[in-house]
């Protein structure tokens, strides 16, 4: 068995450098570079209004109206794409990226997140663009449905478009069980009994999970049971209350030991811009990081942090019951930027600021765990309280990315089986929570990373392809919304809903 397990992992290896470093970076790069070109650069040209349209407008009514059957508020949307993009990733993950890429992969991560804004945009169109109602009146959309419908649609493509949609829905499914539960309960374990059962000698129960694991599991298991169970109405209105609660809690906790460090903060931003190119060994007696490293590192865990690109945020912004593609699409580029250039930010600002980076070499200290760091940074200044938090934010970040991700989960398997599939795909995934509480291997983690890479490739070879459509839309929002021209609005592919949206919009809906 042990033999088995090195030779997945050292198959999945090279499947996943291939996936995400030699094909899914440059996919993401070149991605969002086009989309950020063909809109003119929207997330900047139009800073003003898509703020105010996202969250300037959150204390609008319409902003959280729900009245159509089968979709979420615009607000509601929002908040589950969050809940399943602010994750590990923000604490975990950004704390990886600087212990194996050094400060400089923050750089990285920020110039990721700003082409990820465009593409996480035209991803969100799209998806309004194309999206239909299901059999139980529900909105359906995501890359399947683009990818079949627009892409299919290209002369010559037809099979093309539905096999990469078919390929999408399959990883989408495998993601949902790895990177979208069995690695998220994990970690809320690991970091729950590490802050809050370290003293307490409990007995092996499975192997080497223990006994309090498998309590935690099953706990999580329950709670997930109530939530996932009852669809994306239930989940929505949970992320709608966690959400905000969490990511303000966080960043708030952040500020405290930001000011608490304040007087290094023009170091910590200094060996961010300075090693963003690589660093040298020091004097040989440090080992150095490559640009290679650097790179792949920030701009790595910063897709993994905000899923731009992946596909998967999409299947729950189409959900919302916007009229107009390019306002949800809005909500996209604010998803990004709150994901990464804020939460991410303050986890970095924290972990160069906990003493076990050095900032004259970038390196990390002998000894350090990416996986605690953060934790005693909050240590090392709330004291035990400190990594209670962190231990109680994780738990929050990665349980509602396990909600966000089961909705994922069951709109790929809707495009596959139907809804029959659906509701056995909930059990299934409910139940696989008990599993990666007690899971004690990596290789699922790591199996699941590469599937959420496999996920980008189809996904982005719809946006890049139909990168056109996505033009037309903007512009025509444009020309109505900020030139005040008179034309007709540009909604959907499909004639009978377009004719519904219009009318909507002709009476002051968006």
């Amino acid at each position: 068995m042990k033999g088995f397990l090195e030779l997945l992992a050292e198959v999945n290896g090279k499947v996943n450098d291939f996936v995400w470093v030699q094909v899914g970076l440059i996919l993401l790069f070149g991605a969002g570079l086009l989309m950020t070109v063909v809109t003119r650069v929207f997330q900047i040209s139009h800073l003003k209004h898509w703020w105010t349209k996202t969250i300037a407008s959150v204390f609008k009514k319409d902003t959280h109206n729900k009245k159509d059957k089968g979709s979420v508020s615009q607000f509601q949307a929002l908040c589950t794409a969050l809940a399943a993009t602010i994750g590990t990733g923000n604490i975990a993950g950004v704390a990886a990226a600087i212990v194996i890429g050094g400060p400089g992969a923050v750089f990285w991560m920020w110039i990721m997140a700003f082409l990820g804004m465009m593409t996480n945009f035209s991803e969100n169109v799209l998806g309004i663009y194309y999206r239909r109602k299901n059999k139980q009146g529900e909105w359906s959309g995501g890359p399947m449905y683009y990818l079949r419908d627009g892409l299919g649609k290209k002369k010559g493509c037809k099979t093309l478009g539905r096999v990469l949609a078919v390929l999408f829905a399959i990883f989408a499914i495998l993601a949902s069980f790895g990177i979208g539960n069995l690695g998220q309960i994990n970690k809320i374990v690991i970091n729950v009994e590490s802050a809050f059962f370290s003293g307490v000698n409990a007995p092996n129960v499975f192997g080497d999970a223990s006994l309090i694991a498998l309590i935690i599991g099953l706990v999580l298991m329950a709670v997930a049971a109530l939530i996932i169970i009852g669809g994306l109405q239930r989940i929505a209105a949970v992320a709608e209350r966690v959400v905000p609660f969490m990511a303000v809690a966080y960043i708030i906790g952040c500020l405290v030991v930001f000011f608490t460090h304040i007087g290094h903060i023009g170091a910590i931003f200094a060996s961010i811009f300075r090693f963003a190119f690589g660093i040298k060994a020091v004097g040989g007696a440090a080992v150095g990081i490559t640009l290679k490293m650097v790179i792949t590192q920030g701009c790595k865990r910063g897709a993994f942090s905000n899923e731009a690109g992946l596909g998967s945020s999409v299947m729950v912004h189409s959900n919302s019951n916007v009229k107009e593609p390019v306002k949800q699409g809005m909500w996209g580029i604010f998803e990004v930027f709150a994901d990464t250039m804020l939460v991410c930010t303050m986890t970095a600002i924290v972990v160069l600021s906990s003493g076990a980076i050095d900032l004259e070499t970038g390196l990390a200290a002998a000894g350090t765990n990416d996986a605690t760091l953060v934790a005693q940074a909050f240590g090392n200044v709330f004291g035990k309280p400190g990594e209670w938090f962190i231990a109680i934010a994780m738990l929050l970040f990665a349980f509602t990315t396990v909600l966000g991700w089961s909705h994922y989960g069951s709109k790929a398997v809707e495009y596959l089986f139907g809804m029959v599939g659906v509701k056995i795909y909930r059990v299934i995934f409910v139940l696989l929570v008990v599993s990666g509480a007690l899971m004690t291997s990596s290789i699922a983690w790591d199996i699941s990373d590469t599937f959420n890479g496999l996920m980008m490739i189809p996904n982005l070879i719809g946006v890049i392809t139909l990168s056109p459509v996505v033009v037309k839309i903007v512009r025509n929002y444009v020309d109505r919304k900020l030139k005040g021209k008179d034309v007709k609005p540009v909604l959907s592919y499909n004639e009978e809903i377009q004719k519904v949206m219009e009318e909507a919009v002709r009476n002051g809906e968006e």
